[in-house]
């Protein structure tokens, strides 16, 4: 088979160009199905070929991914044989594109389809997603695969909004010079798929098949043209955190029962996972005594004049953001200037992000706010605290600019512009601890970009004379240089005491003594983590097991499967893929095995040497994968991380 991009000769059943990697032949977006040129209909599963003919113009579109994806990908690629992810599958496509392009010259019909399709994956990728497959005029791509991350379903819904807005951009172009009107629709669905293998050139020699890329194929096809269409599995796993209109019960074509939708409308302005679930009310807040009298304590030193620093760490779920959420709100801040800002996974390289956030915030600044007014904002709020802050201006307004694209203004400016605008955003802060005391909140430390880690170890070098308290939380695999500082204080968010821990259960499900037995099994299943908790009682709603409203719900059915809620599964294969190979291979061997483990049964069964299976087991402890609880020479007795 001759490639139609470099006319390299391959073999008739390649997929691929073996010289510049362009896909060889159409195939079906929902199964993988090799398609015969003109084909309406996928032979293998009937799903509706959106573009037959215009195959040919767009064949010189080729898989490209970005060196850090590709990077990340490599590195854990020896583990991604035969697993099963949590993700988020996004079709995109031009609707329409087949009779605007029928009559054209296929050269001519290339010029307008490629950039888009290069548009639609420059989205994708931005936000760290894989393109698995280009055919015709449009896309499919995969966020949380091959590389696992907890929050594929917002990557997605970033993608989806981030690829109408260039498009539409675009198109507008386009239809001034060609006469060509231009609109993507674009479909999104979440759900669990089985990974197997990708080629050392990265090209994916799997298919994500099944019911969750049907559904997402299907959400594209019936998607208003420039609409972004979703089911509610996705919508779960990302509610608060987009704007949305209910769309109703749509009947999907091969899909038996109705698909409760939704159109994607935008995102909500950034907030933490804990005041982006409104629909739920707050457990009680149990357990904490402890950590709440630090920081108290620390907030003491702070508006004496004493800078202090606390970093609040632990592991996905333990309850830092309710710790901060409590702290904020006690009566112990009456008086006190709070600023928030939230770092994000999908983010770390946009520039400046968390900084841009805490300025808005300070200056007031709205979403839709122009370039005029945010000056006009910033120029009144520095005259109003002090004029000696004016010449700031030029430096906090480059950092504001809605019109910059951040994800590239690390590279833009000079070493010497860089620390202009650093400088100023600490002057600022630093100025207003001057009239106030300030609390500067900054949640999620671990996913920062440089240069706002930047500005916030400036901030701790010279925050010991200040009326300033910095709050911050990250997960236990960050590290930082503030250990020797003696205004450093750590504090541990480890999991809640049984006790606590049945205390929310309680105000999740009610006292009654017929739950005793169910809430000791989510005890034990959950760890007393307090986010698997609030999901695991929220799962065995939603499967039926619990029936009644809450406070007072009754068990309707036995539990037959404790199966982890959707809405943790990925945050915890987001860890496990991180571990190191070897360590994967062994937790993973570990589950198998059962309690107790035999380490001559884990040895066997991973062909491990004796050393090698006793050192991983010592770092899953102390990454809490395994938690020991009676070891023996050869057995060891341990409680495996939760849901394991």
């Amino acid at each position: 088979m001759r490639c139609n991009q470099c006319h390299r000769d391959n073999r008739d059943d390649a997929r691929f160009c073996r010289a510049c990697g362009t896909t060889l032949y159409p195939f079906c977006t929902a199964c993988g199905t090799k398609l015969e040129a003109g084909s309406r209909f996928c032979d293998g599963c009937g799903v509706s070929v959106s573009t037959p003919g215009s195959w040919p113009p767009v064949m010189g579109i080729a898989i490209r991914t970005p060196g850090h994806i590709a990077e990340k990908i490599l590195l854990s690629k020896a583990a991604l044989e035969g697993e099963r992810k949590q993700l988020s599958v996004l079709f995109a496509d031009l609707k329409g594109s087949t009779e605007h392009i029928a009559n054209l010259d296929p050269d001519h019909a290339r010029r307008l389809l490629d950039p888009v399709l290069e548009r639609m994956m420059e989205a994708v990728y931005r936000y760290e997603g894989t393109v698995n497959q280009v055919m015709g005029d449009g896309i499919m791509a995969l966020f949380g695969a091959p590389l696992a991350v907890e929050d594929h379903a917002i990557r997605a819904c970033h993608a989806a909004l981030r690829m109408q807005e260039i498009i539409k951009s675009h198109a507008g172009e386009v239809l001034r010079t060609e006469g060509v009107p231009l609109e993507i629709r674009v479909g999104i669905n979440s759900g669990e798929v089985i990974v197997r293998s990708i080629g050392s050139d990265l090209h994916m020699n799997y298919t994500a098949m099944g019911l969750t890329t049907h559904l997402a194929a299907r959400m594209e096809q019936v998607a208003a043209p420039g609409s972004i269409y979703m089911t509610t599995r996705t919508l779960r796993l990302v509610e608060g955190y987009v704007a949305v209109r209910p769309l109703g019960s749509l009947h999907l074509k091969g899909v038996t029962e109705p698909v409760e939708s939704h159109e994607l409308l935008g995102v909500i302005p950034r907030r933490s996972r804990l005041r982006a679930t409104p629909s739920r009310d707050l457990t009680p807040f149990a357990g904490r005594d402890v950590e709440m009298k630090l920081l108290r304590k620390a907030l003491d030193h702070a508006k004496a004049g004493r800078g202090q620093v606390v970093a609040l760490v632990g592991e996905p779920g333990t309850g830092k953001s309710r710790v901060i959420h409590e702290f904020i709100h006690s009566e112990a801040n009456h008086g006190l200037r709070v600023l928030e800002a939230s770092a994000e996974s999908f983010s770390m390289s946009t520039s400046y992000l968390a900084v841009t956030e805490f300025l808005r915030h300070y200056f007031q600044i709205g979403a839709s706010d122009t370039p005029d007014a945010i000056r006009e904002r910033v120029t009144r709020k520095l005259a109003e605290v002090d004029e000696s802050l004016m010449p700031l201006l030029a430096p906090l307004l480059t950092l504001l600019d809605p019109m910059i694209d951040r994800a590239r203004m690390a590279s833009a400016p000079s070493p010497a512009s860089r620390r202009r605008m650093l400088d100023a955003v600490k002057r600022v802060l630093v100025r207003e601890s001057m009239t106030q005391p300030l609390l500067l909140v900054l949640e999620d430390l671990h996913s920062i970009d440089p240069e706002s880690q930047a500005l916030i170890d400036g901030l701790v070098d010279g925050l010991s004379a200040a009326r300033f308290m910095l709050l911050v939380s990250y997960r236990s695999e960050y590290q930082h240089g503030w250990n020797n500082k003696s205004y450093y204080t750590q504090v541990r968010i480890d999991p809640l005491a049984p006790a606590a821990a049945g205390e929310i259960l309680d105000s999740l499900v009610g006292g009654s003594a017929g739950l005793e037995p169910l809430k000791q099994l989510v005890i034990g299943k959950t760890g007393c983590n307090p986010l698997f908790l609030e999901e695991s009682v929220q799962s065995l709603v939603e499967t039926g097991v619990l029936a009644g409203r809450p406070r007072a719900y009754r068990i309707a059915k036995p539990v037959s499967d404790f199966s982890v809620p959707v809405t943790i599964e990925a945050l915890l294969t987001s860890r496990i893929d991180r571990l190191p190979e070897m360590d994967k291979r062994v937790l993973q061997s570990t589950a198998v095995v059962g309690n107790p483990a035999d380490l001559r049964v884990l040895e066997a069964l991973g062909d491990f040497q004796p050393d090698e299976v006793r050192e991983a087991l010592e770092r899953l402890q102390a990454l809490e994968f395994l938690y020991e609880t009676s070891p023996f020479p050869d057995r060891i007795h341990f409680q495996t991380c939760p849901f394991a």
